[in-house]
């Protein structure tokens, strides 16, 4: 059930969940369409938050990639992009064609699934080839186009790559970046974004501030492995609900 569109609490409540969104992915460079896209889909529905969250991803990665772009491994980013092109058309017409419940579910168990693996942390030892970005893109790119879930799929990847830790972050930005211009292209073709999606977009710019400010304070006096946990099992909360309200 979503709330009306002409609820007086609906413009703060987007307000609060782009700016956890915004201060999340300020602070590991990544999560911010997995915290936006469900909490928005409670409230607007999932077609409605598609834009938003993919927006908000967008506009996260151009700010992180300004101050970090000597650190991109280019010959995995360029990769990931190029596959994820393939991947994007598959993911839009998920959005625009299945039904919304079915997108919800697929959604939740996505989370489920990536916050239980970062919740473990397995460590796997093998090292899979770069070529193998063709695979884990193209999947990226159905889920960033459909659920803006591309992240979880990106981060694994350079995990198996074992990408050093002072680029991974910046790599992910190369990657969100030019994928996330793309899928706001194809999502205005397909006609999601509406003149409500557009004035949604006014919230995001302050919020948006506001969240990376605090995300540079908690990066910098926190513990991150605590805030991380509590991230992930918030997310998990956030997907059991996504599921009980389908069912």
């Amino acid at each position: 059930m979503e709330l009306s569109s002409d609820g007086s609490l609906l413009p703060i409540l987007i307000g609060l969940i782009l700016f956890f969104a915004t201060m999340v992915r300020s602070v590991f460079g990544f999560g911010g369409g997995l915290i936006a896209m469900p909490l928005l889909t409670l409230v607007i529905g999932v077609q409605t938050a598609a834009p938003i969250a993919a927006a908000l991803n967008t506009f996260n990665a151009l700010f992180i990639l300004l101050f970090s772009w000597r650190k991109v491994d280019i010959s995995s980013a360029w990769r990931l992009v190029l596959a994820s092109l393939c991947g994007i058309p598959l993911g839009l017409l998920l959005l625009t064609k299945v039904y919304e419940s079915l997108v919800t579910g697929i959604l939740a168990v996505v989370i489920i699934i990536f916050s239980v693996y970062n919740l473990i942390k397995p460590q796997v030892k093998a090292r899979v080839s770069k070529h193998t970005a063709y695979i884990f893109g193209f999947f990226a790119g159905i889920l960033g186009a459909a659920y803006n879930a591309n992240g979880p799929l990106a981060v694994i990847f350079g995990t198996l790559r074992k990408w050093p830790a002072d680029s991974f972050r910046a790599t992910l930005q190369a990657y969100f970046f030019p994928v996330g211009i793309i899928i706001l292209l194809g999502q205005g073709a397909t006609g999601l974004i509406t003149e409500e999606v557009i004035q949604y977009f006014w919230i995001l710019i302050p919020m948006f501030f506001i969240g990376l400010f605090v995300g540079n304070k908690i990066n910098s006096s926190m513990s991150l492995s605590a805030f991380e946990k509590g991230v992930h099992l918030f997310l998990i909360a956030t997907a059991i609900v996504m599921l009980v309200k389908i069912f």
